[in-house]
């Protein structure tokens, strides 16, 4: 695996096929016109074109996602397709979950590709349906804890585990990595944290590890 930190028209291709994954850096036509380049994005293309598919997508709520195998062109996530297949997003998964199976069905779909007689059938992307998945910043990760429940606890696993939510809980600064629904009978928990409407399962304190939230409260008494 090569990942350099820059590319120019000088740059050598040794290969007739080269696959990028995650890949920031931008690849002169000239090069792109040297080899097929295969990008592997993990998202429904031409749906979340560009750096945060999951994330965005899980922000977004979508119901399904995906694995798009598709050359590589100028511009952004927009070349033709050669393999792509949906997954559904279950009620549990948090980004590190959907990166998981994503990256599982890219090897098999690869492998497809790759290895289909007389070389990949490749696709246009549909004009419709185009969004794009921005880069997150630091506004995507807070915590506001007017907002419904759905929309928090979708910010919670659209960045973890890998990046975090950031909140303000019992007037501390913390991280949320997990959290769930209010059940029914939450209340009568003494473990239970709550805010917002969600139980919080997994914080992180400000300058400290991650700990149940259990372990959390008995910190503060």
């Amino acid at each position: 695996m090569r990942q350099p930190e820059t590319l120019d028209a000088e740059t050598p291709v040794d290969a007739d096929v080269i696959v990028v994954a995650a890949y920031g850096v931008l690849i002169p036509e000239a090069l792109l016109s040297r080899a097929l380049w295969l990008n592997v994005h993990p998202s429904l293309l031409p749906r979340w074109r560009g750096a945060a598919p999951v994330e965005r997508s899980l922000l977004a709520g979508d119901e399904s996602t995906g694995m798009t195998i598709h050359e590589t062109v100028k511009e952004l996530d927009a070349g033709p397709i050669a393999a792509q297949r949906s997954f559904p997003v279950g009620p549990h998964d948090d980004a590190g979950a959907i990166y998981d199976r994503a990256a599982a069905l890219a090897v098999e779909l690869l492998l497809e590709v790759i290895e289909t007689p007389g070389g990949p059938v490749f696709t246009p992307q549909a004009a419709e349906g185009v969004s794009y998945a921005a880069k997150l910043g630091p506004e995507d990760r807070l915590i506001d804890w007017t907002e419904p429940s759905i929309v928090t606890l979708r910010r919670i696993r659209a960045l973890s585990p890998h990046i975090g939510a950031r909140a303000t809980v019992r007037e501390r600064t913390v991280t949320v990595w997990d959290a769930r629904p209010v059940g029914p009978d939450a209340g009568s928990q003494p473990d239970a944290l709550i805010e917002g409407g969600l139980e919080l399962l997994e914080i992180q304190p400000e300058g400290k590890r991650r700990m149940s939230a259990g372990e959390f409260l008995r910190g503060l008494r």
